[in-house]
């Protein structure tokens, strides 16, 4: 059963920003150190630091000899089943790295042609350069080693989504990156049938791992000695028959070569360290999330005219005010996936009516929230959201609460969501006044608008993108 299920939620996975695992089993997904790193935001930059200050220390003490000391780092990638995210057969059992496999890991590294020739820099390259890592090990070191991030995590979308947790449990150890230990705490934590729960972003997963030692031998190593090949001249250069062009073929490299293995590709990275490089960052740059419903089925179609009756279903007012902001987490979930991630309820009030305030963490390349601080110099590495269910206008005080929230470390963009607005220019021409003022960039968008994308199902958020940079434009030419 999945979580949404369990816990009522009453969501599809296009609208929640974790991955919607199935609590009985595990879900063929990995955690991936590429999109970690591809994308600039706050939030990225501590799951990578964090990983690199545990991999910089592990390789710092197999190199000066300190085994005793690499052994117990490697005793901690223990066992872990609580993201439910792997290749566990059946009923989910957490294959991890487990306390006899972390020898292991400590023997092959130990013994590896790599750490003595000294090519390893980021814990990705274990997969390509170390025998015996792949893309389930690899994900499951990383999920120890970041267990603190994503406990901080889970415990955020169990607020935005008002989920129970329970206090005081052992949290598992986890890497503390300041002070380069692993360390074990009692905090909140999300408890299912009597087993903790680990939520992960489904920005940072993935299917299949690109990065792997098949795809550095296949057409980046081959490539080049096909290349070197060709411009010495040697045996193996063949010449086309039409068109007189030489070629070697990757078959007789591979049998000309010694056995390609992994102590193979390391000795070959130490002799050509920029292939490994252009390797790498091809890695990165190819790396793109997977798509809003993950492994779901669930028609994108279906969900928008689900979402469109949810919506039109709700009266406005104080007494509805909290289905409305639930609906609007989820809706604008979809429609700003893949470029705002991680929503966060930033404050919540209650004064006769129920009010509000979510940030989104910009993680995009491209589009309208790459626009606003590249073209209109308005910075956004969080994006606010307040949610009115107001039956009257929304009116200045609203626009204060947002201006608030803002300042230029958070970020000056925010959407203020209301159900409806009677003059909407004399609203844009306020929001105009606080862009003027420098105070921020403030975007109105009301049912008419949402309703406007859902009917566009499949496009939905491509039409949202084309309302977000109308309406802003209207309020920048005020």
């Amino acid at each position: 059963m999945k979580i949404s299920e369990k816990l009522n939620l009453n969501k599809s996975q296009f609208e929640l920003d974790f991955v919607d695992i199935d609590i009985d089993k595990d879900l063929p997904l990995f955690i991936d150190s590429n999109l970690i790193r591809k994308y600039d935001s706050e939030f990225n930059a501590k799951l990578s630091d964090t990983m690199d200050s545990f991999f910089t220390y592990l390789l710092n003490t197999l190199s000066n000899g300190m085994d005793e000391q690499a052994k117990y780092l490697c005793s901690h990638l223990s066992e872990i089943n609580e993201t439910h995210l792997g290749l566990s057969k059946g009923i989910s059992q957490g294959k991890g790295v487990g306390p006899i496999s972390a020898i292991k890991i400590f023997e092959g590294l130990k013994s590896s042609q790599a750490i003595e020739n000294g090519v390893l820099e980021n814990i990705e390259d274990l997969r390509v350069l170390v025998h015996g890592f792949d893309k389930d090990m690899l994900s499951d070191m990383l999920t120890n080693i970041l267990k603190k991030h994503l406990l901080d995590y889970t415990i955020e979308q169990c607020e935005l989504l008002n989920i129970t947790t329970t206090h005081s449990v052992p949290s598992g150890y986890f890497w503390n990156e300041k002070i380069c230990q692993w360390e074990n705490e009692y905090t909140d934590r999300l408890i299912i049938d009597n087993k903790p729960i680990l939520l992960v972003p489904k920005k940072i997963v993935n299917y299949s791992l690109d990065g792997s030692s098949y795809q550095y031998k296949q057409h980046f190593v081959l490539n080049y000695l096909q290349e070197e090949n060709i411009k010495n001249r040697t045996s193996l250069v063949r010449q086309r028959k039409k068109s007189k062009e030489l070629f070697v073929t990757k078959k007789d490299i591979v049998e000309k070569e010694p056995t390609m293995d992994k102590d193979y590709l390391s000795n070959f990275t130490m002799k050509y360290p920029e292939i490994f490089e252009k390797f790498k960052k091809d890695m990165l740059n190819s790396s793109t999330p997977m798509s809003g419903n993950i492994l779901d089925t669930i028609d994108i179609n279906t969900i928008c005219n689900i979402l469109l009756n949810k919506l039109e279903s709700i009266p406005t007012g104080s007494n509805a005010a909290s289905n409305f902001h639930n609906l609007m987490i989820g809706i604008f979930e979809l429609l700003l996936y893949p470029n705002l991630i991680k929503p966060k309820k930033e404050l919540e009030i209650n004064e006769g009516r129920k009010r509000i305030d979510i940030c989104f963490t910009n993680v995009s390349e491209s589009g309208f929230f790459t626009y606003v601080p590249d073209k209109v110099n308005i910075p956004c590495p969080l994006v606010f959201i307040e949610c009115k269910n107001y039956s009257k206008d929304v009116v200045n005080p609203e626009l204060d609460q947002l201006i608030g929230r803002f300042s230029t470390r958070r970020g000056r963009l925010g959407i203020l969501s209301c159900r409806s607005i009677d003059n909407e220019n004399t609203f844009i021409a306020r929001c105009a006044d606080t862009y003027k003022d420098g105070n921020g960039l403030i975007i109105p968008i009301t049912d008419k608008d949402i309703i406007r994308c859902l009917k566009k199902g499949i496009d939905c958020t491509k039409e949202f993108e084309e309302i977000l940079f109308e309406k802003s434009q209207n309020v920048i030419k005020g």
